[in-house]
């Protein structure tokens, strides 16, 4: 198959970077570093193996990408309103758009923009950055699970899962709902915890008051989606993220990035959005909603 990434960094590049390896035809979109990656290539160092990509398909406009059979979109939540001018060009009419970004509310919003757009979530677990030009620096962890929300041909998604494994990425299938409130559950304590309290996801752990109310955080997701109706998801899954988390080097994750290099944080599609689902289907999260008020105070102030 054919692969687009729109938005080449420490996700989309990681990703499309393992698929290109494993010699699938990847074509890259790149803004800031394109001529660098151009003349010098794509470097990943990773905790699973270093590699380079010598002569990667880069562009730096979607009109002179080539129609793509699966597209990965690793943008920032906040950017998403140029996907109306970055997708048309890479869409045929069996592409599917698989938005690998942060928060609850994405898919039906891009859908909205789309009508009949195919889309599926991509749900990663991963400690990875880009802090310069052309090179990706995965940390650890890595998997991959993808939940179909409008995709007509489940074989497609199926076929997407297929390639990440033998490009050595653990990936799997999940629901739609299950995915996105699960990564909510990491999501929601850690990025916005290790803001407010300047702290990386060791030191949040390592403090037996921020441990705990890390959990109760997890908890509140946990309880409004259950309240949803999302299944697969009880107080072991909050353990089972805190253990992850303490096993993994110590990490600053893609919301602190954004605060330390004073740019915009995706406050509406991780916090705003779920925050509002769960008011209005009765089951409030008194705790993030003080870390979102937080969080807004930062941002405004940190531009």
């Amino acid at each position: 198959m054919t692969y687009g990434i729109i938005g080449t960094g420490a996700i989309g590049g990681y990703y499309g970077a393992r698929l290109a390896q494993s010699g699938q035809e990847v074509h890259f979109l790149l803004h800031r570093d394109y001529e660098y990656v151009k003349a010098n290539g794509l470097q990943v160092d990773s905790c699973d193996g270093s590699f380079h990509l010598d002569h990667p398909h880069v562009y730096n406009d979607t009109h002179d990408m080539p129609q793509c059979d699966v597209v990965l979109v690793g943008l920032k939540s906040i950017a998403n309103d140029k996907l109306r001018d970055l997708l048309p060009p890479l869409l045929h009419e069996r592409t599917l758009v698989i938005l690998i970004q942060n928060g609850i509310g994405v898919e039906q919003d891009v859908e909205a923009m789309f009508p009949g757009i195919q889309l599926a979530t991509g749900l990663a677990f991963i400690c990875s950055a880009k802090t310069e030009p052309g090179r990706v620096n995965h940390q650890c962890y890595g998997q991959i699970n993808l939940g179909n929300y409008s995709c007509r041909d489940e074989a497609l998604v199926q076929q997407v899962i297929g390639d990440f494994n033998a490009a050595g990425v653990k990936a799997g299938h999940i629901e739609y709902e299950e995915a996105r409130w699960k990564k909510a559950v990491w999501n929601m304590p850690f990025n916005g915890m290790t803001v407010a309290m300047h702290a990386q996801t060791d030191e949040l752990l390592r403090h037996p008051a921020t441990r705990q109310l890390i959990r109760e955080q997890m908890m509140e997701v946990i309880t409004a989606a259950q309240h949803l109706g999302v299944k697969n998801i009880d107080a072991s899954f909050a353990d089972l993220m805190i253990q992850m988390t303490d096993e993994m080097t110590p990490y600053s994750p893609s919301m602190r990035l954004d605060y330390d290099f004073h740019r915009p944080m995706e406050i509406h599609y991780l916090y705003s959005r779920p925050l509002q689902i769960a008011r209005e289907a009765g089951c409030p999260m008194p705790q993030l909603e003080m870390l979102e008020a937080e969080l807004r105070f930062l941002d405004d102030r940190n531009r």
